[in-house]
C-alpha cells in the first residue's frame, strides 16, 4: 500500500489555542493526491460492485478493531477521555455504521424502480445511485475518531474515494488516523492531510465533488462559501443550543440522571449534549436535589471524588477551558447562581459539572453553544411559554422533551423545529442508524447515518427508458387538428 498524504517538514505552531506543531499546507501534494483519487475513481470505484464495496468497508473494520487500544490511549492523551467512554462513543458506533453499511450495501446499490404516468405509456422509470467522486471529510475534535469513521464508512459504501482533514486540537487522534489509514488504503482511496485551518483552507481550493464538514455553525458558513466556488455539494452537520423540556407531571428523578448523563458525557463537548434545561416554575430545588444524586452515582460524593474520578475527561484545550469558565463567570456577574458544581482548575482544563439557575437572557451562555459541562436553568409558567423561548432561537440540531403526558409531549414536538428529537432520553437518537442524523438551518444541511449516509454520498441518478413505440411520437408536428384532439384527451385523461 502507498502512503498517505505527507506534507512538508515546515512547521506551524498552535500552542497558544492548544494545538500541536504541523506541517504547513503543501497545495502541490494536495493536488497530486486530490489528482491520484480522481484517477482512481473513475478507473476503479465509478463502476464498482457491492463486492468490492464490501471489501474496502470490511478493512476499515478490522483496522477498527485492531487498533482499539491505541484508539483508546490517543484519546486518553489527548484530552484524557476513559477508556470506556471511548468505547462506547467512538469506537461501537464506528463498528455499528460499519457492520450496518456491510451487511446492506448491494441492497442500497440496487436501482430503484419508480412509476411512470400512463401519458408516457410503455417506458420504464428508475433511480440509479451512482458515486459522486472525489470527496473530503472536515472533522472535528470532541469525538475525533467515530466522527472520521462515520463519514468515511458512507463515502466508501456509496463508492467515493476520501480526503480527512483531521482536528489539530486532538493531535494524538490525528496520528492515530494517518496511521490507520496508511496501513487499510492505497493513496487513491483514502487519505490523510493532517494540520491546522490553514490546511483545510488549501484543501478546499480543491473541486471536490462532494464536502463533509463537522463542526461549528461559524466555521461551516466558511465551509459553505468555500464549497460554492467550486459548486461543490456539501453536508454541514453544526450544533446549536439543544434543549431539553421538562413538561409538568415527569418523573424529575428520571429525567435528571439522563440529562446529567448526557450533559457531563465527554465534558460535555457534544454536539447534541442539552444546552439549556425548561422547567416548570417551583421544581427546580427538586431537580438540583436529582441531579446532584446523579453526579455522585457516577463520580462520586464529593467534589473532589469528582476531580479526581478517571471517567470525567477534560475540555480539549487551554482556549475552550476559558471560553467555558468565561460563561459561568459573566452568567453569575449578570445574576445566575450556581446550584450545583461551579469548582474549575485551568491547569487541568477541569470544570466540575454545573447547574446555573436564574439565567439571564442577555448572558453569553443563553446566546452561545456551550461545550462544556454546564447547564443553564430556565423556568416557564406554562408550556406555551417554554415552546416560545425555543422559538426565539436559531433551531437546534437536537431537542428533549421529558414527561408521561402525550399531549403535552405532543405539543413541543409539533409546536417546534430541530434536526432531531428525543422523548425521555438524550443523545442515545444517534445509534439508530435508520434515523437520519443532521441539523436544520443553522444547526446543519444534510443528514447521515446507515442508508441516509449512503444517499448524502451519492448522486440520485434519473434513468428513463422508452419503448420501442412512444405515445409521445403522435404528437410531434405538425401540430395538425389530430394532434389537437390527442391533446386535449391526453390533458383531460391522463395528466
Amino acid at each position: 500500500m502507498s502512503s498517505t498524504a505527507t506534507q512538508p517538514a515546515s512547521s506551524v505552531s498552535s500552542a497558544s489555542s492548544g494545538t500541536a506543531s504541523f506541517p504547513a499546507p503543501n497545495p502541490k501534494e494536495m493536488q497530486r493526491v486530490f489528482d491520484a483519487q480522481k484517477r482512481h475513481f473513475h478507473k476503479v470505484l465509478k463502476v464498482s460492485k457491492g463486492k468490492d464495496r464490501v471489501v474496502l468497508l470490511k478493512k476499515l473494520l478490522a483496522a477498527v478493531e485492531r487498533l482499539t487500544p491505541e484508539i483508546k490511549q490517543a484519546l486518553q492523551n489527548d484530552f484524557r477521555k476513559a477508556p470506556h467512554e471511548t468505547d462506547l462513543t467512538e469506537i461501537m458506533p464506528s463498528i455499528a455504521e460499519l457492520k450496518d453499511a456491510i451487511r446492506h450495501v448491494k441492497t442500497w446499490m440496487k436501482p430503484e424502480r419508480v412509476k411512470t404516468p400512463i401519458s408516457l405509456f410503455g417506458a420504464r422509470s428508475s433511480i440509479s445511485y451512482e458515486p459522486k467522486g472525489v470527496t473530503l471529510i472536515i472533522s472535528p475534535w470532541n469525538y475525533p475518531f467515530y466522527l472520521a469513521i462515520a463519514p468515511l464508512t458512507a463515502a466508501l459504501a456509496a463508492g467515493n474515494t476520501a480526503i480527512i482533514k483531521p482536528s489539530e486540537f486532538t493531535p494524538e487522534t490525528s496520528k492515530l488516523l494517518t496511521k490507520l489509514v496508511k496501513e487499510t488504503f492505497q493513496e487513491g482511496e483514502v487519505a490523510v492531510f493532517e494540520g491546522d485551518h490553514t490546511v483545510s483552507t488549501a484543501l478546499m481550493e480543491l473541486p471536490f465533488d462532494h464536502i463533509f464538514f463537522t463542526g461549528s455553525t461559524h466555521v461551516g458558513k466558511i465551509v459553505m462559501a468555500a464549497a460554492a466556488k467550486n459548486l461543490s455539494t456539501v453536508t454541514l452537520e453544526l450544533g446549536g443550543k439543544s434543549p431539553a423540556i421538562i413538561v409538568p407531571g415527569a418523573n424529575l428523578k428520571k429525567a435528571a440522571q439522563k440529562l446529567v448523563w448526557g450533559k457531563i458525557m465527554n465534558a460535555g463537548q457534544t454536539c447534541v449534549a442539552p444546552d439549556y434545561l425548561l422547567l416548570p416554575e417551583g421544581e427546580t430545588e427538586e431537580f438540583v436535589k436529582q441531579a446532584k444524586a446523579a453526579v455522585k452515582s457516577f463520580y462520586g460524593e464529593s467534589s473532589a471524588d469528582i476531580k479526581s474520578n478517571k471517567d470525567f475527561c477534560r475540555l480539549v484545550n487551554q482556549r475552550n477551558f476559558q471560553r467555558v469558565s468565561g460563561y459561568i463567570h459573566e452568567a453569575v456577574e449578570k445574576g445566575g447562581k450556581v446550584v450545583m458544581g461551579g469548582e474549575t482548575d485551568s491547569s487541568q482544563n477541569y470544570i466540575e459539572p454545573t447547574l446555573i439557575a436564574d439565567v439571564p437572557a442577555n448572558a453569553r451562555i443563553m446566546e452561545d453553544e456551550i461545550f462544556g459541562p454546564v447547564l443553564p436553568i430556565l423556568t416557564y409558567k406554562n408550556l406555551d411559554e417554554a415552546v416560545e423561548k425555543v422559538l426565539s432561537k436559531p433551531k437546534p440540531l437536537a431537542l428533549y422533551v421529558f414527561g408521561s403526558n402525550n399531549k403535552h409531549i405532543n405539543k413541543v414536538l409539533k409546536e417546534t423545529s430541530s434536526g432531531g428529537a428525543a422523548v425521555n432520553d438524550v443523545i442515545v437518537h444517534l445509534a439508530n442508524p435508520n434515523l437520519p442524523f443532521g441539523g436544520i438551518n443553522h444547526s446543519g444541511h444534510g443528514s447521515y447515518h446507515g442508508w441516509y449516509g449512503f444517499r448524502t454520498f451519492s448522486h440520485e441518478k434519473s434513468v428513463f427508458k422508452q419503448a420501442p413505440f412512444s405515445s409521445i411520437e403522435m404528437l410531434y408536428p405538425p401540430y395538425t387538428g389530430f394532434v389537437d384532439k390527442m391533446l386535449q384527451f391526453t390533458k383531460k385523461f391522463f395528466v
